[in-house]
């Protein structure tokens, strides 16, 4: 089974950016987040739905 979520380091690097990008990106509203317990994880739709508006984005320019 494929992950759902993952942790936020893992997110970051799946698409490419620092950790402090990676939050600004979920503060921002980019990535969708959710705690189990203190642990923060990282929507891996939100990880995808970020990447395709990226590559959209991209084609339009």
């Amino acid at each position: 089974m494929e992950p759902l979520a993952l942790a936020p380091k893992d997110a970051f690097a799946a698409i490419g950016v620092g950790v402090t990008k990676g939050y600004e990106l979920i503060n921002a509203g980019e990535l969708q987040t959710f705690k189990i317990g203190r642990a923060t994880r990282v929507t891996t739709d939100s990880v995808r739905a970020y990447v395709a508006r990226c590559v959209e984005q991209r084609e339009a320019a």
